[in-house]
């Protein structure tokens, strides 16, 4: 009796490209630089990107724009969120319990911990010309730098999966 194996070599990953950003403003003000400087209409999303870690509810702010003309998708996503955490702690004295908070810093791409934005553009077409986009970006004044990040250095990609 013959037996058939089946070979699944196709991978469904949507190609994109991913920039990072080191930018000390605040997500909306980057997303308000950008869409001065790109000509884009970058809005907050309905729903933030959230993850559940120890117990946590992490959430990054998450902007986006569909150009339908040039059939591009642009996303606008922070790579750090603080969290604060109470901790009670008993002395035994006449203060018996003392609150202290512990903030600590999530990343979405923890390989990537420098970073601040992360920019993601799916494109049909291949309709965009990446290294305008990079000099664009990096001629706003409050970005530090903007650079391409290369997909075989990313580690946690299902982190950057959006829908």
């Amino acid at each position: 009796m013959a037996n058939h194996k089946l070979i699944f070599d196709e991978d469904f990953e949507e190609p994109y490209t991913l920039i990072a950003i080191h930018c000390s403003e605040e997500a909306y003000k980057l997303g308000y630089l950008i869409n001065q400087h790109l000509k884009l209409k970058l809005k907050r999303s309905h729903t933030d990107l959230d993850f559940s870690t120890e117990g946590l509810l992490i959430t990054f702010p998450l902007y986006d724009f569909e150009d339908v003309y040039k059939y591009t998708h642009f996303y606008l996503v922070a790579n750090k969120c603080k969290s604060v955490n109470a901790v009670l702690q008993s002395s035994g004295g006449l203060f018996a319990e003392m609150v202290s908070e512990k903030a600590t810093v999530h990343y979405l791409l923890p390989e990537f911990k420098k970073v601040d934005y992360f920019l993601k553009i799916y494109s049909d077409f291949g309709t965009i010309s990446l290294r305008k986009i990079l000099s664009e970006i990096n001629e706003i004044k409050q970005v530090i730098s903007a650079y391409n990040v290369e997909m075989d250095n990313i580690k946690s990609k299902n982190n950057l999966i959006f829908d």
